[in-house]
């Protein structure tokens, strides 16, 4: 396999300027708010927090060992880029290997990237050329990346997990080296190439196993300096070396159609864990969400969270309107409807949030087949800072 080599810039450290390496905004510090979202009170959080944990190093190194395993071997895959309003700018092909090295709490993950390279405008007509690929190493991760740096937030049997990330090195060079042909090399902004900012606010993976095959569906969301969306990305990957069992996420639906998928109504679980690879489990609940839109393409949400152990029982009430693809709420929330049955959910404006001293989240929903879908949802504090990451499995009713 021909390909080129490229070292890493993906790095989970901050700036040396930087006054607090683990604070993602430039906007003033403020004291949190309670998060609105009932399954992620602060309170809890607190409790939690404060809280002894039985046997808890031994603990995180299983966590970490376990995390390992998940993502240990060869994955063939496919990389989509989309815009905030949900539309397919790129889509390249991709591979990854992934092995592992020392014992105990000195275990170290090493991931190799490997992206297809465009053929050449010079290449002859009616010819198979074997396709090349250029090969980046993704920094290593280990028991003191995954904790302070990634802020891992991990569910071992339900295969989910959540990371977060500092920059957009990684992703940036999937983009140029899966669009750039030897013949654009020479281009500092390639043509038709939308690139991360090198700055971003926020860098958050959002990982969900499927439920039907040994395969994973991976997403970004990275918000650029000022609070907003700027792309969000996906990874679809199957386990081994055959040919993906998955269809390209092209924009095979628009509109009004890529909704369908997620209205009626749903009921499930959710587990909710603090981040870090100590994972205690903050939180677990039943949940009952609906879903419904009316002629008008007006949409009208209700989630109830029922936790038992409490006795406490909340609800949400949301009003929105889809227009194209993205689904808006009143409480400045909104929700990019994707092909293949996913959104992707953010608020409309970080920047104001962390301004209000508001809590938010960020999430990813996957519909994996009719009536029956997972989610992953990571709360942020009201200085950007990760609180906890909840887990949703649920069917529809």
């Amino acid at each position: 396999m021909a390909s080129i080599c490229y070292s890493s810039s993906l790095s989970f450290l901050s700036p040396s300027n930087s006054p607090n390496p683990n604070k993602p905004f430039p906007f003033p510090s403020k004291l949190p708010n309670p998060n609105p979202f009932p399954s992620f009170r602060s309170s809890k959080l607190r409790a939690a927090n404060s809280a002894p944990v039985q046997d808890e190093h031994s603990m995180s190194i299983d966590n970490l060992h376990q995390f390992f395993d998940l993502n240990l071997g060869r994955w063939t895959g496919s990389f989509h880029q989309f815009d905030g309003n949900g539309n397919l700018l790129q889509k390249i092909n991709t591979k990854l290997s992934a092995s592992s090295y020392g014992e105990g709490e000195l275990i170290s993950l090493i991931q190799t990237l490997y992206i297809e390279q465009p053929q050449s405008s010079t290449s002859i007509s009616g010819h198979d050329e074997e396709p090349e690929w250029a090969e980046y190493k993704i920094k290593e991760t280990n028991m003191f990346t995954a904790d302070k740096y990634q802020q891992i937030g991990f569910f071992p049997k339900e295969k989910a997990f959540s990371l977060r990330y500092q920059t957009a090195g990684m992703l940036e060079t999937v983009l140029r080296q899966g669009v750039l042909g030897e013949d654009d090399t020479g281009e500092e902004s390639p043509k038709n190439l939308k690139l991360p900012s090198r700055r971003p606010s926020l860098v958050c993976e959002n990982c969900l196993y499927s439920q039907e095959k040994d395969g994973r569906a991976r997403a970004f969301h990275i918000m650029d300096p000022q609070g907003f969306v700027d792309m969000l990305l996906i990874f679809l990957e199957d386990r081994g070396d055959g040919p993906l069992s998955h269809p390209s996420l092209g924009n095979m639906m628009d509109g009004q159609d890529r909704i369908l998928p997620f209205l009626g109504k749903w009921e499930g679980h959710s587990l909710t864990k603090r981040s870090g690879v100590y994972g205690a489990t903050i939180a677990e609940a039943d949940t009952v969400a609906l879903l419904e839109m009316d002629d008008n393409n007006k949409l009208i949400q209700d989630i109830t969270t029922i936790d038992g152990e409490r006795d406490v029982r909340t609800n949400v009430h949301w009003r929105g309107k889809i227009s194209n693809n993205l689904a808006e709420f009143e409480d400045a929330y909104q929700l990019t409807l994707l092909p293949g049955g996913m959104y992707m959910g953010f608020p409309s404006d970080i920047a104001k949030s962390v301004a209000e001293s508001k809590s938010f989240h960020l999430e990813f929903c996957w519909v994996e087949a009719p009536g029956k879908r997972q989610r992953l949802v990571r709360t942020y504090d009201a200085e950007g800072l990760v609180v906890s990451s909840t887990y949703f499995s649920e069917v529809r009713v």
